[in-house]
């Protein structure tokens, strides 16, 4: 059985996309995933990066792109009101459903659909308070546990390596966003892809450095 980490923030509709299509990538195998919410904020601080909806022209087409890919793929997705929005208490009310910074996916799937379905505004402070209390957290929102837990999370998904979301660890090794899932699926069935093609892919030089 493969063991799967499944790095994820709400605020990202590749994540919510993967997040729905996840469970017919894994159709037929043998696996068990950990959710593990991260701020995808603080991996692009740590990076010094700027999120897609933080640059004109790349703000418009990833918005595009989301709605034809979740049409194409049968993904119920609205925009929220707003975007980008601060997804940091969606984060926080996350763990504290949760132990030890693992969610489980009836949670996740809670917090996705209160963002991506609906087309409303997903910082709404009333709205946020009646998902909480929906979920009832076995946990204060803001308790100092759930903020370490969440720390946590997001610094060793960048001690791993992680620069965006979603992000799936599988044995040591990360596949990044939706369009990574058959590229996941194969590798998990060992198909075509061995240790030395994995190494290859990143040993290409650059004129970068």
């Amino acid at each position: 059985m493969k063991h799967i980490t499944c790095y994820l923030d709400f605020i990202s509709p590749f994540a919510w996309l993967a997040f729905e299509k996840l469970p017919d990538t894994l159709q037929g195998l043998g696996y068990q995933v950990d959710y593990k919410p991260i701020l995808f904020a603080a991996v692009l601080k740590h990076h010094g990066q700027l999120g897609p909806a933080e640059i004109p022209g790349k703000r418009e087409w990833t918005y595009r792109q989301v709605l034809w890919l979740a049409k194409q793929h049968g993904v119920q997705l609205e925009m929220p009101a707003s975007h980008p929005f601060n997804p940091l208490g969606l984060l926080r009310l996350a763990v504290a459903c949760g132990r030890d910074g693992l969610v489980n996916r009836f949670v996740c799937e809670r917090l996705f659909t209160y963002v991506w379905q609906g087309g409303l505004d997903a910082a709404d402070a009333q709205r946020l308070q009646t998902l909480t209390d929906d979920l009832a957290p076995q946990r204060p929102v803001n308790s100092e546990s759930v903020k370490a837990e969440l720390k946590a999370n997001t610094d060793e998904a960048i001690a791993r390596g992680v620069f965006g979301v979603p992000t799936f660890l599988v044995d040591g090794k990360l596949f990044w966003g939706f369009d990574a899932l058959p590229m996941l699926r194969s590798y998990l069935l060992g198909d075509g892809w061995s240790e030395a093609d994995w190494e290859a892919g990143g040993q290409v030089g650059s004129y970068l450095r």
